[in-house]
């Protein structure tokens, strides 16, 4: 049974920086692309960063410049570096994982940032 755990996220003030990181095991052979998506209050939810298989990245156009998606070197954990956080980085990050024509979602992992 494939597993994805989030660890990493809290409170953090605005301006400070946070790891978010995501483990997959369980029955996966090959990932394709791992990414984290938000989900933030009275918003729709959206794709942060990802990170394909050769390493191509996406990222958001708020994120971009303080935001690093990365995996390690057996690429089945993905990480998330957040720097230079601002308050409307507040939200639930998802992470996710497409392997084939399955996909796959974490538990979420709050992230808050205060003033």
């Amino acid at each position: 049974q494939v597993q994805l755990v989030e660890s990493g996220g809290g409170l953090v003030q605005a301006g400070g920086s946070l790891r978010l990181s995501c483990a997959a095991s369980g029955g996966i052979f090959r990932i394709d692309i791992m990414g984290w998506y938000r989900l933030a209050p009275g918003k729709k939810r959206e794709l942060v960063a990802s990170i394909g298989y050769f390493g191509i990245t996406t990222y958001a156009d708020s994120v971009k410049g303080r935001f690093t998606i990365s995996t390690n070197n057996a690429k089945n954990t993905v990480y998330l570096q957040m720097n230079r956080l601002k308050l409307e980085d507040t939200a639930v990050y998802f992470c996710k994982v497409v392997a084939g024509d399955s996909e796959y979602w974490g538990q979420g992992t709050q992230v808050t940032v205060s003033s």
